[in-house]
């Protein structure tokens, strides 16, 4: 293989990640679901080089598993691990918004009403999802603290498993809002203790609705 070959296959094998991540994501691949080479690389119409490739990064990431007799598989996260996932992002997110409410510039702050602001526009649970994920890479970034988003990140990258976002969850996205208008007069106050506490709410509101979302999918 020429040197040209090797970095087409790279190429290929970060761009087959990149759709297997969002099919977790969707709740496409489910968690348990087989990742068998030839049909994964017959449905992104590619090699199966490429494809093992991703499944090892998806390993990697922890998004993936070997189990016996199954190969590769998506993770399963039980209900301990999915409490121990939102208790860490409570940590970590309130965390960031105590330190943006002393750092974020006032740009950042008129950025985060303009995009909660588009929330209530949105017209689907993409829409919702997309600006509900960039509220908060916002607020991460305005806590300029490095360590904290290479944390954050880690954090995001094993909550992929749990499929599709809950925002799909009855009035779930309504108060959502809420809580990032909450949050966000704690930030203009720049009262670090009260932002931090709206975080935490906001996120163990998230929790509830997972489980909620877990548990109506257990029962169909």
């Amino acid at each position: 293989m020429t040197a040209g070959q090797d970095k087409g296959v790279t190429r290929q094998g970060q761009d087959a990640h990149d759709r297997l991540v969002e099919a977790i994501r969707a709740g496409e691949l489910k968690p348990g679901a087989r990742l068998i080479e030839t049909e994964l690389a017959k449905r992104l119409g590619i090699s199966r080089t490429p494809i093992r490739e991703a499944i090892r990064q998806l390993e990697s990431d922890g998004l993936v598993s070997h189990q016996p007799r199954s190969g590769a598989t998506v993770r399963r996260l039980d209900y301990a691990e999915i409490t121990e996932l939102y208790e860490m992002r409570s940590v970590l997110e309130g965390t960031a918004a105590r330190f943006a409410a002393r750092a974020a510039s006032e740009i950042e702050l008129s950025e985060l009403a303009t995009i909660n602001d588009e929330m209530r526009a949105g017209r689907d649970t993409a829409q919702l999802y997309e600006a509900n994920r960039q509220f908060h890479r916002v607020l991460l970034n305005a806590a300029r603290n490095r360590f904290l988003v290479k944390s954050v990140d880690s954090l995001q990258k094993t909550m992929l498993i749990l499929g599709p976002s809950t925002m799909e969850e009855g009035d779930r996205a309504e108060r959502a809002m809420e809580e990032h208008a909450a949050l966000l007069d704690a930030l203009r106050a720049r009262d670090g203790d009260r932002a931090e506490a709206s975080m935490r709410a906001h996120i163990e509101a998230a929790h509830r609705a997972r489980l909620r979302q877990l548990r109506t999918g257990d029962a169909t």
